[in-house]
């Protein structure tokens, strides 16, 4: 893929953001590794899609007028069976069309469902002043209650990477708690320093946030990938 070109191409349309399927592909560019997923058109091709890829799955609807997909009731988690798809997918759809009217509907993201890790947030930004900006911190709807992040600039190392990594409260229950073993911190650094490249090498992304990152003992995911494009 030319991620570069493509980017480029999604503006010149006036979408001002990449839609999930789109951002996962361009993470994929740079190492950052999302979960599974199948991007689809009808609820055969899903439930084709589920099996394939194995239950549990998640099912997100893809639309370029939506960003914030639970708000508009666009996002099922858990789904175990066809049966619970097929009611699921269209269940999900309906709610979609009576909260956000008139929205084009792109496909429905079926992505395999990851067991329980600790959820991290990774995330930057092209700052007025300072330039790409990456941001850490506890994900989920932590992010918000705790605001417990760190910045650094987008050029950073191994070692900045870490340092960032160990200024937030949530490095601690990364290394691991009670009968917890600890999460791979290397490989969370290396999820900073790819998105740090990411952002110096399309300039076009004004915003990004990998919220949650799933971080386990041997691997780290961002389950959800939102991109923003300069306007």
């Amino acid at each position: 893929m030319d991620y570069k070109k493509f980017v480029k191409n999604v503006l010149k349309t006036g979408r001002s953001h990449l839609l999930e399927p789109e951002a996962y592909h361009v993470c994929g560019e740079f190492g950052i590794a999302c979960p599974q997923f199948r991007l689809v058109a009808n609820v055969e091709e899903g439930i084709n899609a589920a099996k394939s890829i194995g239950f549990p799955v998640v099912i997100k609807v893809v639309s370029s007028q939506i960003i914030h997909k639970t708000d508009a009731g666009g996002v099922v988690t858990g789904i175990q069976s066809g049966e619970q798809f097929k009611n699921a997918y269209e269940t999900m759809l309906k709610n979609v069309r009576n909260k956000v009217p008139g929205a084009e509907i792109n496909g429905v993201i079926v992505q395999k469902s990851m067991p329980q890790g600790v959820e991290v947030a990774v995330g930057g930004l092209r700052d007025s002043q300072f330039g790409p900006v990456v941001m850490f911190g506890a994900g989920g709807i932590l992010i918000e209650v705790l605001q417990d992040v760190s910045f650094r600039l987008a050029q950073l190392d191994r070692e900045e990477a870490l340092r960032q990594i160990k200024e937030t409260k949530i490095y601690k229950i990364l290394q691991g708690v009670r009968q917890n073993q600890p999460c791979d911190i290397e490989a969370l650094a290396d999820l900073i320093i790819h998105t740090g490249k990411l952002l110096e090498e399309i300039p076009e992304i004004y915003e990004l946030d990998f919220n949650p990152v799933l971080a386990y003992p041997d691997q780290c995911l961002a389950v959800d990938a939102r991109v923003i494009l300069v306007s």
